[in-house]
């Protein structure tokens, strides 16, 4: 029984771990796409 929950608390760890990376990695790029789109339009709105 302890070597069970042992082994489910391991995988709930990694995939809490992972989803967190993941999380952050695509958080950053799609925060870096808006800010070059906007950068954008607001270079071709002073044009």
């Amino acid at each position: 029984m302890d070597e069970t929950i042992r082994i489910i608390l391991i995988i709930i760890v990694s995939v809490s771990i992972f989803g967190l990376l993941v999380f952050v990695y695509v958080k950053n790029y799609i925060k870096r796409r808006v800010e070059y789109y906007l950068k954008e339009k607001n270079n071709n709105k002073n044009l």
